[in-house]
């Protein structure tokens, strides 16, 4: 199994926050997932990490999309 970190939209129209989780790669975006990691709100540029549970997925070989690698480059979280 793949794990990937991701975002996943939520919100209604025109007001999305997104979710930053752990999931399988094969799942959709918006779908099934294994943790919520986090969460990103663009309209005021705020995002919250669990920055332990950030890493232990990396450590146990998760890849991070290229947009959570902005998002944890911000935070401090590598």
């Amino acid at each position: 199994m793949a794990v990937v970190i991701r975002i996943t939209r939520r919100g209604s129209k025109k007001k999305p926050f997104y979710r930053i989780v752990a999931a399988d790669k094969r799942y959709p975006r918006d779908g099934r997932f294994l943790e919520v990691l986090g969460t990103h709100h663009p309209g005021t540029k705020e995002t919250k990490l669990k920055g332990d549970r950030v890493k232990y997925w990396l450590e146990k070989g998760a890849q991070a999309s290229s947009t959570v690698q902005n998002l944890m480059a911000k935070q401090g979280v590598s």
